[in-house]
């Protein structure tokens, strides 16, 4: 087979590679090919398998079945040195460099060049000059003797592409280089790698940003809970068809999705409080944060679920992180109930009657071997202060009547909440923000990896919370469930929104033509 390049063989491939953790399977039968003076890019939802299987090919894990082949030879790296020294190199989101070091350093860390034939002390002239050069080979033009730190980002990932060139790669895997480049960084890699592209090399782009990817690709592979769904020419592939395609669900068949949430949502729909029954509780003007969030305003009423409705990486979780005060915000304004106020902390987002369920429960949200109690305690104590402790009788009772009320399913208030379901860790969380009594509780992602019945139950808490007053910011990555309880949605795209509506103006697939900008 031959490629637009004329190429017969791919420079690498990956043949029905599976990949299983405790009995659970990350990669079943996926195949992928690049080939030499292409950008080829791998798109997928969260958990689709993409960092599997980069890690399959970078020697971090072993395929439990399946072959690589490089330039036609079966290759099997154990590390990801020996996948270096084969010619498949890494950069990774977060520059993997050390900043205290100078630019020229970083290149050649660990391979330094050497006087008197290698066993002499380091050349540093010879390896300013080889640095030198091989950063003008992608047109950067800088001091390569001042500290990595004293660059931007941008700057910082093309040290880092120029240290994988460096090492003689015939492979370049770019995982999701861009996330925190602005438009005019995210143009200068670019411009560096189409320049790699056109000199022959296999460059892998991992992106969820659809515009990007349709301005760099020459061809796409979707990933899909784990199986290859497809590989296409970038030209071939609307935007529709690549939506539909990574999230899997065709428009007309959502009704089988989660019978039992579905009703306990329907259930609520009617009774759901009319948009301009509250008054506005929170809004933002302009708000925004370089890289992540293009500035975006935003009306979260008094006795309404605002959904947020995007593909993973198009800003749902920015957008929460800001308006907490996790990240904080380069531009735009704030106001609660009409009153300017500016957060540096989540603790004072807190203060102003916020609370926050993160998406990821076990690295931002539980705290595992703290007791149940414990983590229900752990946002009022925040708030109160740790020179005021709340009494262990107090805490106690706290615990014991959100354990009653939300039907957490526990031994004990004080069992370490790591040994509880996922459904019950989800619970306990929701308890720790409602135990400060919050007028606006931002929920991402609250019905990710539990069960149905807990789903169901968690959301019919939710929309009970909403018709009593409170506003709900609600995050899911599920279309469907996001249509079915929101009173107002903005769907976003690429770290912006692209339109707000109303409950009933967007179904299924016309949502996923906004995400795709096919929409009118």
């Amino acid at each position: 087979m031959s490629n637009a390049t004329g190429r017969a063989e791919p420079a690498l491939e990956l043949i029905g590679i599976h990949k299983s953790f405790t009995g659970v399977k990350a990669l079943a039968d996926v195949g992928l090919r690049l080939y030499p003076g292409e950008v080829h890019t791998l798109m997928g939802q969260n958990g689709a398998g993409k960092s599997t299987l980069i890690k399959v090919l970078t020697g971090v894990y072993t395929p439990d079945s399946g072959h690589i082949r490089l330039g036609g030879r079966a290759i099997q790296p154990g590390s990801t040195l020996e996948a270096q020294q084969l010619g498949i190199s890494t950069v990774y989101q977060e520059v993997n460099l050390c900043p205290n070091l100078t630019v020229a350093e970083n290149i050649f860390i660990g391979r330094y060049p050497r006087k008197w034939s290698g066993v002499g002390p380091i050349d540093w002239a010879a390896m300013h000059r080889r640095a030198t050069k091989l950063l003008a080979r992608l047109d950067l033009h800088i001091d390569v003797q001042k500290q990595l730190s004293a660059y931007p980002l941008a700057i910082q990932q093309m040290v880092a592409i120029s240290r994988a060139v460096s090492v003689s790669a015939r492979v370049l895997i770019l995982d999701e280089p861009t996330s925190s480049l602005d438009e005019a960084e995210v143009q200068l890699l670019f411009k560096v790698l189409r320049s790699l592209r056109d000199e022959g090399m296999a460059i892998l782009f991992v992106t969820h940003f659809l515009d990007q990817t349709y301005e760099i690709s020459d061809r796409i592979t979707v990933l899909r809970n784990g199986v290859r769904e497809g590989e296409y020419a970038a030209s071939e592939l609307s935007r529709l068809d690549l939506v539909n395609k990574m999230v899997g669900t065709p428009v007309d068949a959502t009704a089988a999705a989660d019978v039992m949430a579905d009703h306990a949502l329907a259930e609520h729909a009617d009774t759901a409080p009319a948009v301009n029954g509250g008054g506005i509780f929170l809004q933002a003007r302009g708000l925004g944060r370089k890289g992540a969030l293009a500035p975006q305003d935003l009306d979260l009423r008094a006795g309404e679920v605002f959904g947020l409705c995007g593909l993973l990486g198009s800003g749902r979780t920015e957008t929460a992180r800001l308006l907490f005060g996790a990240d904080k915000a380069d531009s735009g304004e704030l106001s609660i109930k009409g009153k300017a106020v500016k957060f540096s902390t989540p603790r004072d987002a807190i203060a102003a009657g916020i609370g926050f369920c993160s998406e990821d429960r076990k690295k931002e949200g539980a705290i595992l071997d703290l007791s149940v109690r414990e983590n229900i305690i752990l946002a009022l104590q925040a708030r109160d202060g740790l020179l005021h402790v709340i009494p262990r009788k107090r805490q106690q009772q706290i615990a014991a009547d959100y354990v009653k009320w939300l039907g957490i399913k526990t031994a004990d208030i004080d069992t370490p909440i790591g040994l509880l379901s996922g459904g019950n860790q989800q619970k306990a969380l929701l308890a720790r923000w409602l135990a400060i009594d919050p007028d606006m509780l931002i929920l991402d992602e609250p019905t990710r990896g539990i069960d149905v019945r807990a789903k169901q139950e968690i959301m019919d808490y939710v929309m009970a919370l909403c018709r009593k007053g409170m506003s709900i910011l609600f995050i899911s990555s599920e279309i469907p469930e996001v249509l079915r309880c929101s009173d107002r949605m903005l769907v976003l795209r690429d770290r912006r929104g692209c339109g707000e509506y109303l409950r009933g103006e967007l179904d299924d697939a016309s949502v996923l033509e906004v995400i795709a900008g096919e929409s009118a």
